[in-house]
C-alpha cells in the first residue's frame, strides 16, 4: 500500500504541475526517520532549479515527473515511490514533521507539491534516462496491471510453482498488484489463492487479466482504497473509496457477497489473504 490505483489516483492529482518552471526544492528538517533520497538533497534540488516539468508518468507503483531537457543537459526523470504511507500532495500535509520534500513552482499562485511520509519506507530518485530505464524498465517491471493481458500473464508464470496470489505480488511478472488487489481479482475469479500457477488452466489465465484491468480501473474511478486508520489521501488530502467496494479484503468473518458463506483469512509469504472457500475452487 499505495498500490496502482492508489499511485495512479496521486498522479492525476498533481498532473497540473506539468509546464511550470521549478523555484526551489526544500527538504525540512525533521527528527524523524529519514527516507532514502538520490543524489544528495542539496544536490538534487541545484539540479532541478530552474527546470521546467514536462509530464507526470506512472511506472507500475512509482511516480515520475518528467522533467525537460536545457541547452547544457538532457531530460531527466524525478521518481517517487510511496512505499507504505507516502503521499504526494497539493494542500497542508496531515502532520509537519513528516514532509520529506517541498518543490515550489515560479509563477503558479503559490502551488507547491509536498511528498510526505509517515513511516520514511519511501525513496526519491533523479534518473537519466538509462537510469530510469535500469530502475522500472521492462526487465525490472512486467505489463501494467491496467492493459495486462492472459497471453502475458500466462507466459509469466504459467510455469511457476507459486501460489497464485503471490504470483500475482511479483512486480516483474505484473506491475501494480499488491496485497489488496490480488485478493479481490482472485474472488472476482473464483480462483482459490492457493492455487498453484502451473496447474492453472489458459482459460483461468484469461480470467485473471481481464479482472485485473477491471478491478483495477475501478479502483482508479473510485480513486483507490483507504484502509486501516486511512494513511492513504488523495492529492488533494481526500479519502479513496474503492473500500466500500471491497468484497473479500479486510472481511474476515463477515458473509460473502456471493454465496453468504463466511470471508477467511490466512497467511501466505506473510501477507494476510482473504477469500471465501465455497466461491473460490482451488485448481
Amino acid at each position: 500500500m499505495p498500490e496502482l490505483p492508489e499511485v495512479e489516483t496521486m498522479r492525476r492529482g498533481i498532473v497540473g504541475i506539468a509546464g511550470l518552471r521549478i523555484a526551489g526544492i526544500r527538504f525540512p528538517r525533521s527528527r524523524v526517520r529519514p527516507i532514502s533520497i538520490e543524489p544528495r538533497p542539496a544536490s538534487l534540488a541545484r539540479r532541478l532549479h530552474d527546470r521546467s516539468v514536462a509530464g507526470v508518468h506512472r511506472r507500475g507503483k512509482r511516480i515520475v515527473i518528467e522533467i525537460a531537457p536545457t541547452a547544457a543537459d538532457g531530460r531527466r526523470w524525478l521518481a517517487f515511490e510511496p512505499r507504505m504511507t507516502g503521499l504526494m500532495l497539493m494542500v497542508d500535509p496531515p502532520t509537519p514533521e513528516h514532509v520529506r520534500m517541498v518543490v515550489e513552482f515560479a509563477g503558479s499562485g503559490s502551488k507547491q507539491l509536498t511528498f510526505w511520509d509517515r513511516r520514511g519506507l519511501g525513496t526519491i530518485r533523479l534518473f537519466d534516462d538509462a537510469g530510469l530505464d535500469h530502475a522500472c524498465g521492462p526487465h525490472k517491471h512486467g505489463p501494467d496491471g491496467l492493459v495486462v493481458t492472459g497471453d502475458e500473464l500466462a507466459a509469466a508464470l504459467g510455469e511457476s510453482r507459486r501460489a497464485v496470489k503471490v504470483a500475482l505480488l511479483d512486480q516483474r511478472a505484473v506491475a501494480g498488484i499488491g496485497n489488496i488487489y490480488a485478493a479481490e481479482i482472485l474472488f472476482r475469479c473464483g480462483i482459490d489463492p492457493r492455487s498453484r500457477c502451473r496447474r492453472l488452466k489458459r482459460t483461468q489465465w484469461d480470467a485473471v487479466a481481464n479482472e485485473t484491468r477491471r478491478v483495477l480501473a475501478e479502483a482508479v474511478r473510485h480513486e483507490g482504497s483507504s484502509i486501516g486508520d486511512e494513511t492513504y489521501r488523495t492529492a488533494d488530502n481526500r479519502v479513496g473509496r474503492f473500500q466500500r467496494r471491497h468484497r473479500v479484503y479486510g472481511r474476515e468473518g463477515e458473509p460473502c457477497t456471493g454465496c453468504g458463506g463466511e470471508i477467511v483469512r490466512i497467511v501466505q509469504a506473510q501477507r494476510a489473504t482473504f477469500f471465501c472457500p465455497s466461491c473460490q475452487r482451488r485448481a
